[in-house]
C-alpha cells in the first residue's frame, strides 16, 4: 500500500510539472512565471495575469477609468483598458478595485467606461455582498459611510487630486516610542535621537474581549520605557490598523473587543493614555507609515515603500517630497495571487491576499506543505520561530518555505510598482530575520532580475540591521509628536 501511495504521489508530481511547463490556468488565461515557488506551484502572480490580460485584448480594447474619492476631497485615479470578454474584464477590474481600496482608500468609487462592471461591483461590495468585509472595514469603519459605486463616462471620472502630510522626524527631548504587534509590543526610550533602552514583551491581543487588557498592556510598555528616562516629553506609537489623528478607526489588534466596548474604551484609548501621562504630546500612526518613515530617516531617501512582515503585512509610503499621503496602505488585504483556488484569508474571506503569503500566517500555511507537522494549538509566532531554528540548522524544509515566500514576494513587488513610485523598498519584520530572511530577499531579487529587469535596476531592496528590524519602528514612532514650544 505504501509503495502504491508513493507511485501515486510520483505521478501526481509529474502531472503538476507538466501543467506548470504549459503555463498555469486562471479562468481562460495562462501565465508562465520564470520562477516557480517550490511549495506553491499554482501561484498566479497578479502582475503576470494583468500583463497577459492586456496582451490578449490589445487589438481591440477600450479605456476604463477608476477613481476613488475620500471624504476629505482627495482623489486617487487609475486608468486601464478592457477587452471584449466580459468575465475577464470583470475579473481584471474587480481585482484592481480591491487593490486600490486597500492601498489608496476611498468611499466613492467612480467607474468610467462600463456601466455593467460598475453595477456588478456595486453588488459585490454591498453590505450583504460577497465583499461585505471590505464594505464594512473600508467604508463604514474607516470613512463612516458605505461604499458607493458610480457609473459614468470616462471624461466624467474625477481627476487625481492627491495630498501629502508631513510625518514625524522630531527627535529632540526625552521620548517614548512604541510599536504594537499581534504577538508582541515593543518600546524604546530615546533622548535627543539616541536610544537608551529598547524592549519587546509578548502579548496576545487578537481575541481579547476585555478592553482593559489592551489598555494595561500598552501602559505597561510605556512605564517600562519611562523608567529609563529622566522625564517624558512626548510619546509616539505605531500599530496595525487605521488611525485618524490618533483615533482608532479599525484595527486587527482590537478585533476581539465587542463593538459597544470598542466605542467606549478603544476608539479613543490613546487619548485616555495621554491623560494618564500628564497630557504630553502623544501621537499614534499606522505601523506601515512608521515603517516607511524609519527607512526614510535611516537611509536619507524618499520614494520609500516600507513593508513589515510580522503578524500581518503592514505597509507605508513616503513620497518623493518626504511626506505621506492619506492612503490606507493596508496591503495585507491586497490580492497578489489570481488563481481561482488561492488560499482564503480567514478574516476577510477573500482569496489570494498578501496576508496569506508574507507574514507569520504565510509561514504557518506553508509549513505542512513543506512536511513540518506542528501541533494544531501551536501559535503562528511559535511556528515561525521553529522554522527559523530549522533554517539555521540547514533544514531543507525551512529553506523551501523561505524560497517560496521570496519568489511570491518578488512578483508582488512588481505588482506594487503599478500603484507606487518606488525608489527604495524597505523590508522588515520577524519573517525577514536571520538566514531565512536573507534567502527570501535573494529570491525576490532573482524574480525582479529575471522578469522585470527595469524594476530591478530602479528599486533598491533594503533591510535594516537585526536590531532595527525588531525595534526600528518604535524608534521612528518616538519621532511622531512635535514638542510644544
Amino acid at each position: 500500500m505504501a509503495q502504491r501511495l508513493r507511485r501515486k504521489l510520483f505521478h501526481r508530481k509529474k502531472l503538476l510539472a507538466k501543467i506548470q511547463s504549459r503555463g498555469i490556468p486562471c479562468g481562460v488565461l495562462r501565465v508562465s512565471p520564470a520562477l516557480t515557488p517550490p511549495l506553491d506551484s499554482g501561484f498566479v502572480p497578479a502582475v503576470l495575469w494583468n500583463r497577459e490580460f492586456h496582451r490578449r485584448c490589445a487589438a481591440a480594447s477600450a479605456p476604463l477609468a477608476i477613481a476613488l474619492e475620500r471624504p476629505d476631497g482627495t482623489v486617487s485615479r487609475f486608468d486601464t483598458r478592457i477587452g471584449a470578454d466580459r468575465a475577464l474584464n470583470f475579473r481584471h477590474v474587480e481585482r484592481l478595485v480591491k487593490m486600490l481600496l486597500w492601498s489608496r482608500g476611498g468611499s466613492r468609487i467612480f467607474i468610467g467606461g462600463n456601466a455593467d462592471i460598475a453595477a456588478n461591483l456595486r453588488a459585490e461590495y454591498a453590505p450583504d455582498g460577497r465583499k461585505k468585509f471590505d464594505c464594512d472595514f473600508v467604508g463604514t469603519k474607516t470613512y463612516g459611510r458605505p461604499l458607493e459605486f458610480i457609473a459614468c463616462e470616462p471624461p466624467n471620472v474625477p481627476a487625481a487630486n492627491e495630498a501629502t502630510i508631513p510625518l514625524g522626524r522630531h527627535l529632540d527631548g526625552c521620548r517614548i516610542g512604541f510599536d504594537l504587534g499581534g504577538s508582541d509590543r515593543k518600546c524604546a526610550a530615546v533622548i535627543d535621537g539616541e536610544v537608551v533602552f529598547s524592549e519587546e514583551i509578548a502579548w496576545d491581543p487578537y481575541f481579547q474581549s476585555d478592553a482593559q487588557y489592551h489598555y494595561d498592556g500598552i501602559n505597561d510598555t510605556l512605564k517600562r520605557a519611562a523608567a529609563h528616562l529622566p522625564r517624558v516629553d512626548a510619546i509616539g506609537g505605531s500599530a496595525a490598523g487605521v488611525y485618524v489623528n490618533s483615533e482608532v478607526r479599525a484595527a486587527s489588534l482590537f478585533r476581539g473587543v465587542p463593538q459597544e466596548a470598542f466605542e467606549k474604551r478603544i476608539r479613543r484609548i490613546f487619548f485616555d493614555l495621554q491623560r494618564e501621562w500628564g497630557g504630553v504630546p502623544f501621537e499614534v500612526a499606522n505601523d506601515g507609515e512608521v515603517t516607511a518613515l524609519a527607512a526614510s530617516m535611516s537611509f536619507g531617501e524618499n520614494r520609500v515603500l516600507g513593508i513589515s512582515m510580522g503578524t500581518s503585512v503592514a505597509a507605508g509610503y513616503v513620497t518623493a517630497s518626504g511626506a505621506i499621503t492619506p492612503w490606507l496602505n493596508e496591503l495585507a488585504f491586497g490580492p497578489v495571487d489570481y488563481r481561482d483556488n488561492a488560499p482564503v484569508d480567514e478574516w476577510s474571506g477573500d482569496r489570494g491576499c498578501a496576508v496569506q503569503y508574507f507574514c507569520q500566517q504565510g509561514v504557518a500555511r506553508l509549513a505542512p506543505l513543506a512536511g513540518l507537522d506542528f501541533p494544531r494549538e501551536m501559535k503562528f509566532a511559535e511556528q515561525l520561530v521553529e522554522v527559523q531554528h530549522l533554517m539555521s540548522a540547514g533544514d531543507d524544509r525551512a529553506r523551501r518555505i523561505n524560497e517560496t515566500i521570496g519568489i511570491c514576494f518578488g512578483y508582488a513587488i512588481a505588482h506594487y510598482a503599478e500603484f507606487y513610485d518606488i525608489g527604495t523598498l524597505l523590508i522588515l519584520g520577524r519573517v525577514t530575520s536571520g538566514e531565512g530572511g536573507n534567502l527570501l530577499l535573494e529570491k525576490a531579487g532573482e524574480v525582479l532580475r529575471a522578469e522585470f529587469p527595469a524594476l530591478a535596476e530602479r528599486i533598491k531592496l533594503r533591510t535594516p540591521d537585526e536590531k532595527d528590524k525588531r525595534h526600528g519602528q518604535a524608534v521612528a514612532a518616538a519621532s511622531l509628536p512635535a514638542l510644544r514650544r
